[in-house]
């Protein structure tokens, strides 16, 4: 039997059933593809600022969005599943099925979905363009899980490691293929430039990580680059292609590219913070994967501006050249400790979804954006 079918993917996390530890974070894996936090309410806060209760928590911004686009999702799923449809190479369904049918929360097409229902839009393109933005997504998945080495995803077996290396970047390739077809589909040539700069962005930033990843000079200014191309690029482009093709206002528009643009940041800080601040159960990776693969996330480039001689030292050893031994996670640690690194981490964290909500405001009342602004707090809920 082929392992790839088998029972769809076998590999599950398992909770751990040990108390939550509200000095941490939660990572985008937890907070959009495994929805446990109803037993750690803790840290969560509403849109006014008080904890959030059970109820609130129970119904996440994501799935309260979900419940009101609920029949645009359902076309934009069955436009997914036709057009990742292949005749003549079956291998392409099944490869894209695996993340595509994984449970994710179609987050950044939903963003689309509000962005252009919110401005107004009436007519049927912009499932198109969510459609587009989930198979760019895929796309940079599949390639990013090679580039990685990676074996596990949203506490699964990666495509490359149950196919191999070349499925997985042949049919990134042709997911890449199917979004701009979607997307001309739409006739508007203002909706292609945003989205294939995004793309090109994309995979500028993870060309551009592949070099500043283990260089210590790599600064925040950087990091920030890295972190707009790899993430944030797709989150803006989401949003902004949803006012564009409703034929929103200008500073509408602009605003919406503003939210995209910081809540991705703030997303992948999030998710950057929780390597040194989780656990695996949480997460559905290991902990202290970003330290041994010695990439320079936020965290680490904190304390090493801040490090005096020794710790730099520490840090050329483990992180420039790849010289690590036992204990040395747990010195890192305690080194990023020593400097507040964590700290000052979840405040760029904070402040970036403060800038996500504060550019709502030039956006029309409407109870989806009442939910983008509680999306942009429940992205940094843990790190409060």
């Amino acid at each position: 039997m082929d392992v790839h079918l088998k029972g769809r993917y076998t590999l599950t996390l398992k909770e751990s059933g040990r108390e939550c530890d509200y000095g941490w974070v939660v990572g985008a894996q937890k907070l959009f593809h495994n929805p446990s936090l109803k037993d750690c309410p803790r840290g969560l806060s509403s849109k006014h600022g008080t904890p959030m209760s059970l109820d609130e928590a129970a119904h996440k911004p994501h799935d309260r969005m979900a419940a009101y686009l609920a029949a645009d999702l359902a076309a934009v799923n069955a436009l997914i599943r036709d057009r990742m449809a292949s005749e003549h190479a079956p291998r392409i369904p099944e490869v894209t099925a695996h993340l595509v049918e994984a449970g994710g929360k179609r987050l950044r097409p939903m963003l689309t979905l509000a962005a252009a229902r919110l401005c107004g839009y009436e007519g049927e393109h912009h499932l198109k363009l969510a459609a587009t933005v989930e198979f760019i997504h895929t796309a940079t998945l599949l390639h990013d899980d090679v580039v990685d080495e990676s074996r596990q995803r949203r506490g699964r077996p990666t495509a490359n490691l149950l196919w191999d290396n070349k499925s997985s970047v042949l049919v990134g390739d042709y997911l890449f293929s199917r979004s701009f077809q979607l997307m001309v589909e739409t006739g508007s040539l203002r909706v292609l430039d945003i989205l294939a700069n995004a793309s090109a962005t994309i995979a500028e930033g993870e060309v551009l990580q592949l070099t500043a990843a283990q260089d210590l000079r790599t600064d925040e200014k950087v990091y920030l680059q890295v972190v707009r191309g790899k993430t944030a690029a797709l989150f803006s482009a989401a949003t902004e292609v949803g006012g564009v093709i409703a034929a929103a206002p200008e500073d509408q528009v602009r605003a919406l590219h503003v939210y995209g643009d910081a809540l991705g940041i703030a997303f992948q800080i999030v998710d950057d913070l929780l390597d040194y601040g989780g656990s695996s159960t949480v997460i559905g990776k290991n902990i202290g994967d970003d330290f041994r693969e010695r990439k320079l996330t936020l965290p680490v480039i904190k304390a090493v501006a801040a490090a005096d001689e020794a710790e730099r030292a520490f840090w050329r050893r483990t992180i420039e050249k790849g010289q690590q031994a036992d204990g040395d996670f747990d010195e890192a640690l305690a080194i990023m400790a020593r400097h507040r690194a964590m700290e000052r981490t979840k405040a760029d964290a904070l402040a970036w979804a403060a800038k996500a909500k504060a550019a709502l405001t030039s956006l029309p009342p409407h109870e989806l954006r009442d939910m983008l602004a509680d999306l942009a707090d429940y992205v940094v809920s843990r790190v409060n």
